[in-house]
């Protein structure tokens, strides 16, 4: 009974984030789940904490909704700025797709001796052949960007899980697709610079290649922090609901696969109601929490640092509240 009890209190005593504040080899931190349970609020709470122990710490949205700009009650920008009230706190609020194929192609060849105005229609024409190509080379630019930054740490609030896995999925899908590029150049360069030739196009095969081989190197280097659990992790967030679960649980699965490093479930919007409450709704409610509280501990309580967030009976905006709903993150339950 005693080592039961023993094993019950180790539980408790991991049941906050101050594994990641701890964890000093971390650099990149993402955060997700279901659309609606409060990854922005989590996220921004994260990266406050964060800056206290690191030097300096980037928060960045890739949800096309962004709402880090409501959540600080300050404007973001695709440019790193300084949060209100931080001098080491930055964040951003980027969309993947935003960057042009086109004039991504384009950019690295201007000037180039015999170059036609319509070389990057005509890659671009080729390049869209690979499924997906627009975003992943969006991602692409995007993570050189970064980390050219050279922030200590990065904390990314992700889209709704369908678009994240989608988004994890950029790198190796790229990779592979530049692969195939490879290949196709190897085995036709002759005829592809004989049809060059042909059409006027002025394209230098070895050029291009270049400049896929730069992106490709990128590709490879972020996949590969991307799955060192000492550089990347994945904070999944949700709330004590049946399909919130459900969907935690494919979040796992589908981070097991491109073998991202996942061991914090942060359960937020708990409802605690008062001592003999007579509040019927409240006290019906939290029932229906509990039994699905009781699944997580059940499923994830021996190997996640499972963080219970209360329900608060007001919204957590602004740089002083976010502060202060932060500090729950590192009490241990």
């Amino acid at each position: 009974m005693k080592r039961e009890e023993e094993e019950e209190e180790e539980i408790i005593q991991e049941s906050s984030l101050r594994h990641l504040l701890e964890k000093k080899t971390l650099k990149w931190i993402f955060v997700g789940g279901k659309g609606g349970v409060g990854k922005t609020t989590c996220s921004c709470c994260l990266a406050v904490q964060l800056s206290k122990v690191r030097k300096n710490v980037l928060l960045i949205s890739t949800d096309p909704a962004h709402n880090l700009s409501d959540a600080f009650n300050q404007q973001f920008t695709k440019n790193p700025t300084q949060v209100n009230g931080f001098d080491n706190l930055f964040a951003m609020e980027i969309d993947p797709k935003v960057v042009d194929t086109e004039e991504f192609l384009s950019e690295g060849m201007e000037g180039l001796e015999g170059s036609n105005p319509q070389i990057p229609g005509f890659l671009k024409n080729i390049t869209q052949s690979i499924p997906g190509i627009d975003e992943a080379m969006s991602f692409a630019e995007m993570m050189k960007q970064v980390q050219m930054m050279e922030f200590e740490v990065i904390v990314l609030d992700t889209a709704p899980t369908g678009h994240t896995l989608r988004l994890l999925a950029f790198p190796s899908m790229l990779s592979s697709g530049l692969n195939k590029v490879f290949e196709l150049k190897n085995q036709y360069a002759g005829l592809f610079q004989q049809f060059s030739g042909m059409l006027n196009l002025g394209i230098n095969l070895d050029q291009m290649t270049e400049k896929f081989e730069k992106m490709k190197k990128v590709i490879e280097e972020v996949n590969k922090q991307f799955t060192d659990p000492e550089l990347t992790t994945f904070v999944c967030v949700c709330i004590p609901e049946f399909l919130s679960l459900y969907e935690t649980e494919r979040l796992i699965q589908e981070l097991a696969k491109f073998e991202m490093d996942t061991e914090t479930i942060v359960v937020n919007q708990v409802l605690y109601p008062e001592k003999e409450s007579n509040c019927g709704l409240c006290n019906a409610r939290s029932k229906i929490q509990q039994k699905y509280l009781d699944q997580i501990n059940d499923l994830y309580g021996y190997d996640f640092h499972i963080v219970k967030l209360p329900l608060l009976d007001h919204e957590v905006r602004g740089t002083s509240k976010l502060e202060e709903f932060s500090k729950l993150l590192l009490k241990k339950k």
